[in-house]
């Protein structure tokens, strides 16, 4: 059935705007990013099919192109969408640790290394010089 046919309060987008993103599930969240499913399919369909493959958002949002386009549903421009969705959320979270005053505190510090270097495929070595 499509989504259309669904009741509205249980539509991915319709919940979003109604109740706000954190109540929605990671399928229904990646739904409204996908926008569209395949044939014979909604989009939640679609997304709870790729976070089943890969186990997890997390590990979804790190596949790598090749592994990701091989899933029925996605592709080279889906996997563009993805990594922009990405992207967009890391500089958002760079914005907000920038925009702070100094590094305050050993949280500030975790949150902004997290940010930077949370997705990394290698052991990465970072020096902070902190200057009083």
């Amino acid at each position: 059935m499509p989504i259309t046919d669904w009741p509205s309060a249980e539509r991915p987008r319709e919940k979003l705007l109604a109740r706000g993103a954190s109540a929605l599930t990671d399928a229904e969240l990646l739904a409204v990013v996908l926008r569209t499913g395949l044939v014979g399919g909604t989009a939640v369909d679609l997304a709870r099919d790729a976070l089943s493959h890969f186990g997890s958002l997390r590990a979804l949002l790190r596949a790598d192109r090749t592994e990701l386009c091989r899933l029925p549903g996605f592709g080279e421009s889906r996997y563009a969408q993805l990594q922009a969705t990405l992207e967009i959320a890391r500089r958002h979270l760079s914005e907000a640790l920038a925009g702070r005053e100094a590094l305050k505190d050993p949280g500030a510090v975790r949150r902004l290394l997290q940010a930077r270097l949370r997705d990394r495929e290698h052991e990465t070595f970072a020096a902070l010089f902190l200057v009083k």
